[in-house]
């Protein structure tokens, strides 16, 4: 299928899924001092805007190089998720990826990786680019448009939370921890399918 700018634009979204991803972006920044969210936030979606461009440009070739395949990715990612997942579900908000109280910003992980630059993001440019690689102007417009949209939620995420209330973002991270789930077990299953209909 031939992705148009608009099409991919669309499909970022839905794989980064900025508005799913507001309880995360609320626990994470919580302990980061008010004066500083709006620079950690700003950079966070700079270094995943820069791990989604170089995967987009590179990424065959790093795959090729570590004679890994799309497949093993896909069942990775899945485990990944899976396990993050089942920490939305069952713990506190501030322990999904393991928080801390240090009060140490977030550096790379876990908001530029894996929460946004994640492997599906990284999977999803992938394809763009190996699909039609003659457009790679577009789909990296397409990338840059869906990553200031991904910073505008992370910047308003606090704003947000005082708009529906902590109970609602509470409901709205076990909801889509459940979500997270299921698109988990998606990806491992599709993994291992194409690996038995297509063995290495």
């Amino acid at each position: 299928m031939d992705h148009s700018f608009t099409s991919a634009l669309v499909l970022l979204l839905l794989v980064l899924d900025p508005l799913g991803s507001i309880p995360i972006f609320i626990s994470v920044l919580r302990g980061v001092t008010p004066e500083r969210r709006t620079r950690v936030a700003l950079r966070e979606a700079c270094i995943a805007f820069a791990v989604l461009a170089l995967f987009m440009v590179g990424g065959q070739h790093f795959l090729t190089l570590m004679r890994l395949s799309e497949r093993s990715l896909e069942v990775a990612g899945g485990v990944i998720l899976i396990i993050i997942a089942i920490r939305m579900i069952f713990k506190g908000g501030s322990e999904i990826y393991g928080s801390d109280d240090t009060g140490r910003e977030p550096f790379i992980f876990p908001l530029a990786v894996p929460l946004l630059a994640g492997p599906s993001a990284m999977a999803t440019v992938l394809l763009l680019a190996s699909r039609q690689p003659e457009r790679l102007l577009d789909w990296a417009g397409a990338l840059t448009a869906a990553m200031v949209i991904c910073a505008t939620v992370l910047l308003l995420a606090e704003k947000i939370r005082v708009w529906l209330g902590a109970s609602m973002v509470s409901a709205i991270e076990k909801l889509m921890g459940l979500v997270l789930t299921a698109v988990a077990v998606e990806m491992i299953l599709a993994g291992l399918k194409r690996y038995f209909l297509q063995p290495l």
